[in-house]
Order: C-alpha cells, then structure tokens, then sequence
C-alpha cells in the first residue's frame, strides 16, 4: 500500500499533472469573467433589440417554457472561450518556434586523403611518398 501511495505522490507531483490542475483553476476564473462579460454586457445590448433582457427569450408550448435566449447565450459564451483559447494556443506556438534553436549546419571534415600527382591514386594526406608509385610528394 505505501508503494502504492508513493507511486501516486510522484504521479501526483509530475509537471504535467500540476500544470494540468492549474490550467483548470484559470479556465473556471476565465469562465466567469466571459459569464459576466455576457450576461451582464453582451446580452443587454441585444437585449435591446427585443426590448427585453436576451437571456429571459423564451416562449411557451403548453405548460413548458423554452429558454432559447439562455441557449444562445451559451453559445455566445462558449464562441468567447474558443475564440480566446485559439488564440493564446496560437501564440504559444508562435513562441515555440521562435524560441527553437535550429540545429547548426555540421562543418565540412577536413579531407583525410589526397591525390598522387603523378599516379592519379589516393593517399593519405600527411603521406611524403605515394605508396602506390613511389614518388616523393612535397
């Protein structure tokens, strides 16, 4: 059990998860400022279009209210944090990229080899006579 406990303490403890739980916490203070934004800026204004607070349409079919002005105010909602989400993510990876470093080219190797002059063979580079036809290099 304490195996257990100490597996999921360093599971627990992983960049990822943490980074994960903050992202939540910001996520559901962002949802309410786009709450906020909505319902208390965004609906108002057409709002007065309908004469009427957006989020209070609705109509009735018997005994059963339809709040179809609640609806799209979701929908506006969830278009603001999307279109907000696209964008940082969007940004980030710009930031990625700019931040890469590129893998430098490699430098060309200094030749090992070299060409006799006279046989046309190849040879070391540091050689003073070609073993193939015996000449002195200079």
């Amino acid at each position: 059990m304490k195996k257990f406990l100490n597996e999921f303490k360093a599971f627990a403890m992983k960049g990822n998860v943490v980074d994960m739980a903050i992202g939540v916490v910001i996520g559901a203070a962002f949802k309410a400022i786009v709450d906020s934004l909505v319902g208390d800026v965004i609906s108002p204004l057409v709002g007065l279009l309908f004469k009427n607070n957006f989020a209070d349409l609705m109509f009735k079919v018997g005994e059963v209210e339809i709040k179809y002005g609640s609806f799209i105010t979701a929908i506006v909602n969830f278009l603001i944090v999307a279109f907000v989400l696209f964008t940082v993510i969007k940004s980030i990876n710009a930031a990625k990229k700019i931040t890469e470093k590129k893998p430098e080219p490699e430098a060309p190797k200094a030749p090992t080899t070299k060409v006799c002059p006279f046989c046309k063979s190849e040879i070391a580079i540091d050689a003073t006579r070609c073993p193939h036809c015996t000449s002195e290099l200079k």
